[in-house]
């Protein structure tokens, strides 16, 4: 087993130092995002409103690349505390539900994050909270089919349809605010997708020979 060296008190406050500017360079990008979408972020305006000059945002990130890699990677790590606080229920369909309005509630609330995570180049390497994120949200999926209530070949069809879902309700409602919105919405469209890739015991009891022969 190896063994892990203690940090010596200066460490620590170098680290801590590190992560507490880090932490100011986000939570700055973040809030010119906010006021003034993507287009409002650059490294000259980043520097003024956090206070430190542009040969110190390149030693935490080294282009804006690198900044915006780190502000998608921030707001999944949101999405994954937010994901893990929901409590998971005996129906996998209510569980889904309930990551399905955490993943949308984020986004909206967040619109140019979302905007980063979703325009991000194909070869752009996922983020460490991208594949932890999917794995909460594909849990009651999996249950689903483990049951044998979903056919493991609808299993991922299923999967990719609910993002596309969730996806669509964020970019609509992102986009047309003044929308009126009909409240549950997504509970409803998230239960009629999982309901209707139920399997059928009627029709598999239907289909069967009669006489006790199967």
């Amino acid at each position: 087993m190896e063994t892990q060296i203690p940090l010596t008190g200066a460490q620590e406050r170098r680290d801590r130092n590190r992560a507490d500017a880090q932490r100011t360079i986000l939570d700055a990008a973040r809030d010119l995002m906010a006021e003034g979408g993507l287009e409002a972020l650059s490294m000259r305006r980043l520097a003024d409103r956090c206070g430190y000059t542009a040969p110190t945002l390149y030693h935490y990130f080294p282009d804006k690349t690198g900044l915006i890699d780190a502000l998608v990677d921030d707001w999944l790590a949101t999405l994954v505390l937010e994901m893990r606080a929901v409590r998971p229920s005996a129906d996998p369909i209510a569980t889904t539900r309930a990551l399905a309005s955490v993943f949308v509630n984020l986004g909206i609330r967040n619109p140019s994050h979302y905007q980063l995570l979703v325009s991000r180049p194909e070869d752009t390497p996922d983020p460490p909270s991208l594949e932890e994120a999917q794995q909460i949200f594909d849990g009651p999926l999996h249950s689903l089919v483990a049951d044998d209530l979903i056919a493991d070949a609808d299993g991922e069809r299923l999967r990719q349809g609910l993002w596309c879902l969730l996806h669509g309700f964020i970019l609509l409602q992102t986009t047309r605010p003044t929308e009126e919105w009909v409240p549950g919405l997504l509970d409803h469209a998230v239960d009629a997708l999982l309901r209707g890739s139920l399997r059928s015991r009627d029709a598999d009891t239907e289909t069967r020979p009669k006489g006790g022969a199967s």
